[in-house]
């Protein structure tokens, strides 16, 4: 639950800047939206990466190695900060030729690139905190990560409030009292928006750091007593774990980008009502997600210990528990869906476009729950080379290839080009198929493992 807290309170973050954004202008929320889709695949990439180092440490303190994890942290803060450095050169220097290719509007463009060179500058800060976080879960301390997230958040809201609407909008808050310094503000709309997020990821990233240096709840591990300076063979372990993890994340995610890409050339009301749906479904989404980085940590954790017998119970307890999720999601999108899409934003077009694909969403939920649970528990067994083979199939070729050719082309003779509905079809059959494919290859690894047929996995 801690990590289902710190992962809603990430999501939180985006949520805001949606709605925040969404209440200012189409324009500006088209902006950011795109601006998201090419952002946050480059951090998930950085974090899925970096979770490599959870099940690493999870192990060590299973076998009682604390001895082994301080340096194991430290080659992951060196990674951090090289792919941190390296996703904001990207995003200052390569954004306006991917809209241009893709056919984004010229306004929505010209936005979307000041909204991203701001949130380059966090990029760095907010590779640190993955870094540090995926420590601390691995060491089955997960309730930093949740107040230091809502810290975040905490300082991302009000951040938003400010530099998006400036004076005008802390007049309209406050009244005509304020200082005059205070009411000449400008509204920086998309671009304070990115800055208030780098902000945040600073913050947080500083935050865990001073918080793990002065926690008596990490001492056995001592991290801060002395640096380690990079070390080949632990790099290379660290990426053999996480790199697949963070190509199969980069490519589940860029599903999501490609397809807010290819339908930025339909107009900003279709934009606008895919981010709000997707949006929302992935603030539910957290929940399935957080079960899947605990069987993470609990898998690696009793592999660690040796018992490996327990280590398939835990896993496959752990789909039971998701199935559960799945279903609470479901309920929560028939309910709450048309009161939750007013809240991001007044146009009534958006609404129902968005309402539309939230039906669709609806469909893959339990698919979704059971494929993300499965990659998590696969991680315990630190078998991550399968989930991103996997996933480039599902994903790529199942979900963004049908899903473009129901989009943009439909199937001759029986119905014509199906828009947006039809990428988010794609989604439900990638989906589906990832959580089959994942399905068969956990009963085949776990039953290996506790069988005594597979060598457990160690550091």
């Amino acid at each position: 639950m801690p990590i289902c807290g710190a992962q809603l309170a990430q999501a939180g973050m985006g949520a805001t800047d949606v709605i925040m954004t969404g209440r200012l202008s189409a324009t500006d929320l088209a902006a950011v939206s795109v601006g998201s889709s090419l952002w946050m695949p480059l951090m998930l990439f950085m974090t899925g990466t970096l979770m490599g180092l959870t099940p690493i440490v999870a192990q060590l303190l299973g076998g009682g190695q604390t001895q082994r994890i301080r340096p194991n942290v430290h080659q992951a803060l060196w990674v951090a900060l090289v792919l941190g450095i390296i996703a904001a050169l990207l995003l200052w220097t390569t954004v306006m030729p991917i809209f241009r290719l893709m056919g984004v509007p010229q306004g929505v463009a010209t936005l979307s690139a000041s909204y991203l060179a701001a949130v380059a500058f966090g990029m760095p800060g907010v590779a640190m905190f993955q870094a540090l976080r995926a420590f601390s879960d691995g060491m089955n301390h997960t309730r930093p990560s949740l107040w230091i997230s809502l810290i975040g958040l905490g300082v991302n809201i009000p951040s938003n409030f400010v530099l998006i609407y400036g004076g005008a909008g802390l007049t309209g808050l406050f009244g005509t009292w304020l200082p005059e310094p205070l009411q000449s503000l400008p509204a920086l709309g998309a671009l304070g928006c990115g800055i208030a997020t780098a902000l945040s990821m600073w913050v947080m990233s500083l935050t865990m750091l001073i918080y793990t240096q002065r926690s008596h709840a990490y001492d056995p591990v001592e991290l801060w007593h002395s640096p380690t300076p990079p070390r080949r063979a632990m790099i290379a372990e660290l990426l053999y774990v996480g790199l697949p993890i963070g190509v199969a994340i980069f490519v589940e995610v860029t599903l999501f980008t490609l397809i807010a890409l290819f339908i930025a050339s339909l107009g900003e009301i279709t934009v606008a009502a895919h981010q709000v749906a997707l949006n929302f479904t992935s603030i539910l989404f957290m929940l399935p997600l957080s079960l899947g980085m605990a069987l993470t940590v609990r898998v690696g954790n009793t592999l660690g210990a040796g018992r490996t017998q327990d280590a398939r119970f835990v896993a496959w307890n752990g789909m039971a528990v998701c199935l559960l999720a799945a279903l609470l999601n479901d309920l929560i999108l028939w309910l709450a869906s048309e009161p939750v899409v007013a809240l991001y934003t007044h146009n009534i077009e958006v609404q129902q476009l968005a309402m539309s694909l939230i039906g669709l969403a609806m469909i893959y939920q339990i698919s979704d729950s059971l494929q993300v649970n499965m990659a998590g528990a696969l991680r315990g067994y630190k078998d991550t080379r399968i989930i991103m083979a996997i996933t480039l199939i599902s994903y790529w070729l199942v979900g963004l290839g049908g899903g473009h050719w129901l989009g943009m082309v439909g199937i001759p003779a029986l119905f014509g080009p199906l828009g947006v509905h039809g990428y988010w079809i794609g989604l439900i059959a990638g989906l589906t198929l990832a959580a089959l494919l994942l399905g068969i290859r956990l009963h085949r690894i776990s039953k290996a493992v506790s069988d005594g047929r597979l060598a457990t996995p160690h550091s």
